[in-house]
């Protein structure tokens, strides 16, 4: 079973510290690794969930204080690691799902349970680059299947108390998915 993990933090320097620290701990692949908006930096793995739990828990200790979020999430879905890099293109939409957050740990954690929630396709995880930190999923399907991911994707981000918001909008105009592409 192949589990995600991630670490944001406030640091840049704190990251390239957590990163080594958490490549050191356990057998993981580095997914990526690198500073986002507002000075923030980023890391995430995969790997078994064992190993994933093991590097997690040694970033999170290494990086002490300057530990914004952080997550395991096993078996996380596959639509979740192209969408990251935005690669998931749609012809059309029947209806448009956003969700939006301050952290993108909780994001990706958002999306992830709104694509196991419904029947939704996601197009893209925008990560902290040129949003102020901040980072958002958008998704597609029927009205009532984005609007079940949306809450539930919602849900998981507010739980946390770092839910920006959260938008549907049934058949929206084709100028939007040119925006997306």
């Amino acid at each position: 079973m192949t589990a995600f993990g991630l670490i944001e933090l406030t640091s840049i320097a704190a990251g390239f510290e957590v990163c080594d620290a958490m490549l050191k701990a356990a057998g993981v692949e580095l997914v990526l690794s690198r500073s986002i908006c507002s000075g923030k930096y980023l890391v995430l793995v995969r790997g078994s969930v064992a190993q994933v739990h093991a590097s997690v828990a040694a970033g999170v200790a290494a990086g002490d204080f300057s530990i914004i979020d952080s997550f395991v999430i096993p078996n996380i879905d596959e639509a979740v690691a192209p969408a990251i890099r935005g690669v998931n293109k749609v012809e059309t939409m029947d209806a448009l799902g956003i969700i939006e957050s301050f952290s993108v740990a909780s994001l990706i954690e958002a999306a992830d349970a709104a694509v196991k929630t419904a029947n939704v396709k996601l197009i893209e995880i925008r990560l902290a680059m040129a949003l102020g930190g901040k980072a958002f999923v958008t998704l597609t399907g029927s009205v009532g299947d984005v609007r079940a991911a949306v809450d539930a994707g919602a849900a998981v981000v507010a739980a946390k108390g770092l839910l920006t918001n959260k938008v549907v909008i049934p058949h929206p105009r084709p100028e939007l998915l040119s925006e997306m592409i």
